[in-house]
C-alpha cells in the first residue's frame, strides 16, 4: 500500500502569491512555518520547520483571499519532488512541496496572534469550500 498524505498546521511565512495558466487554472504559492518544542539535556528548545506550499484553483483563491503572512493555517496534502536547472551554475536542484488539496481555518474569532484578523472572515456557513474534486472523505483518521 502507498500513501502519501501530509498535514501541517503553523503560520504562514508569507502571503500566498497568485497566478494563472494560460488554461485559466489559478495557481498559489506561499510558505508554512511548523514548529516543535521539546526537552533536550533538560532544556526547552524549539525546532522550525519551513515548508514550501502550492495550491490550485478555487482552493488557490479561496486560501489566498483569507491568509496572509503570519495567519495560521491547517492544510492536508501531498508531498512531491520538484525539479529544475539551475539558471547560474547548470546544476540540476530540487525541492520538496507540499501541494494543498484542503484547508481549514486554524484561528478563531478573538484568538490572539499574527495574521489577518479573522473578523474578516465570513461566517462558518458562507466559508468557502476548502476541498477540491476528488477529496478523501474516506480518509481512515
Amino acid at each position: 500500500m502507498n500513501v502519501n498524505i501530509t498535514i501541517l498546521a503553523g503560520r504562514l511565512t508569507r502571503d500566498c502569491e497568485t497566478r494563472y495558466a494560460n488554461s485559466g487554472t489559478a495557481i498559489g504559492s506561499t510558505g508554512i512555518a511548523v514548529n516543535r518544542k521539546f526537552q533536550s539535556d533538560g532544556q526547552s528548545k524549539e525546532e522550525v520547520l519551513f515548508v514550501d506550499l502550492k495550491l490550485f484553483g478555487k482552493t488557490a483563491e479561496n486560501f489566498a483571499k483569507f491568509h496572509r503572512k503570519g495567519s495560521a493555517a491547517f492544510v492536508r496534502g501531498r508531498l512531491t519532488l520538484e525539479q529544475w536547472d539551475d539558471k547560474n551554475t547548470g546544476a540540476k536542484r530540487s525541492k520538496h512541496v507540499v501541494v494543498v488539496e484542503a484547508w481549514e481555518f486554524a484561528e478563531s474569532k478573538g484568538s490572539s496572534g499574527q495574521g489577518q484578523d479573522s473578523s474578516d472572515a465570513p461566517p462558518p456557513q458562507q466559508r468557502p469550500s476548502a476541498s477540491v474534486p476528488g477529496d478523501v472523505d474516506d480518509t481512515p483518521f
